[in-house]
């Protein structure tokens, strides 16, 4: 019999004599054929008649990890999981809230301020079945501060992920990237076959840690998915050191009768998704088989889509009428700023994505319909 508090990472946890060519994770199938994975030497001691099937009764919960747990991206998964009555650790720079919308599930979250850099093992556990590192600091605010961004971005990221190694190894791990890895020359639609070019400090330290995965991931250590991120449209809360922290501003500000600085042409493309796909491709990323990629390329396109700030105006008119619209003013970009935004790319190759399973995003005005319904709430 398995122990059911143990993770199944590999049918080695519970048989260390006999190891899998592929770990078996308990998010996976709920049976597997054991003589497509054991010599035939190691048949005759198991039960007769053989072949054999051993069925695993899948474990309905999982307790996870969520790191910058008190950001809106934390929060948003944070829901989710929780309604699948999944027992979570959160954990930011602040002790993180239990989410509004999930209250009834507190008795299933631990919340702890840490500073993960000076102390990685404080929020991890040896019954840790998964991580989603979320932490960070944003495009403009690594732009701004080399040393915080790199501290944060990156050092802290390398820490947690070893302290990983050696307290709960072989979970699956879903580290935040960003399409802030692509930068100029590009394809028309880069894919995850096109080498990364940031021309920022916040892309670079996202490419950085993206290699950190994949090495670790193909050594075993953990159990890797890597998401290239669009722009979050519309973010709820307040706005972010992120360079593109307008492109949500410029319709969560007028939809509540605030002003909202709009620094680009309407003929400026931006490269968006929304919460509510975003979030259920971020569960789907949680349960993605261990061999879905090869061990050492684990980065994944997140499904966006392409729109304007013409298309923008329009979507926050159709939902806030012209009044929401008269809120937002033109202001310059600084050339900081300005350098980033168009070093990204627009349009992006999410087929591996989709092959996958996540799900396409929704056209972006459903986006804005979305946080006009959470508004009435």
């Amino acid at each position: 019999m398995l122990d059911g508090n143990r993770r199944l990472d590999g049918i080695s946890r519970c048989c260390p004599r006999y190891r899998l060519h592929r770990p078996i994770h308990r998010h996976q199938a709920s049976h597997v054929n054991l003589t497509s994975h054991f010599p035939a030497t190691s048949t005759s001691l198991l039960s007769e008649p053989i072949p054999i099937e051993l069925y695993i009764i899948p474990i309905p919960t999982m307790k996870i990890l969520i790191t910058g747990a008190g950001g809106f991206l934390g929060q948003l998964l944070a829901e989710h999981l929780l309604k699948e009555q999944h027992h979570l650790v959160l954990t930011d720079i602040f002790e993180p809230p239990v989410p509004a919308g999930a209250a009834a599930f507190k008795q299933n979250v631990t919340s702890i301020k840490a500073d993960i850099l000076a102390d990685p093992h404080a929020v991890l556990s040896p019954d840790l079945n998964a991580a989603y590192i979320f932490h960070g600091i944003m495009s403009a605010g690594s732009e701004e501060n080399l040393d915080l961004g790199y501290s944060v971005n990156l050092h802290s990221s390398m820490a947690l992920i070893e302290a990983i190694r050696k307290t709960c190894p072989g979970i699956r791990v879903v580290y935040a990237s960003s399409c802030a890895a692509y930068g100029q020359p590009l394809p028309h639609n880069p894919s995850e076959t096109n080498i990364p070019t940031p021309q920022g400090s916040y892309g670079t330290q996202k490419v950085m840690m993206e290699y950190f995965v994949n090495d670790y991931s193909r050594r075993g250590y953990i159990d890797a998915i890597t998401l290239r991120f669009p722009t979050i449209s519309v973010r709820p809360g307040k706005p972010s050191a992120a360079a593109s922290s307008w492109m949500s501003g410029i319709i969560r500000e007028p939809l509540q009768g605030q002003e909202a600085d709009l620094p680009c042409p309407d003929d400026f493309e931006c490269w968006l998704g929304s919460p509510k796909i975003l979030a259920q491709n971020l569960m789907i990323a949680l349960k993605l088989p261990s061999d879905c990629m090869p061990p050492h390329i684990r980065q994944i396109n997140v499904p966006g889509i392409t729109a304007t700030v013409g298309e923008m105006l329009a979507a926050l008119k159709k939902v806030g009428g012209e009044e929401a619209v008269k809120l937002v003013k033109r202001k310059p970009l600084t050339p900081d700023v300005k350098a980033v935004l168009e070093s990204w790319s627009v349009r992006f190759d999410v087929s591996k994505a989709l092959g996958l399973g996540m799900l396409p995003e929704q056209p972006f005005v459903g986006a804005v319909e979305d946080f006009a319904a959470s508004l009435k709430k």
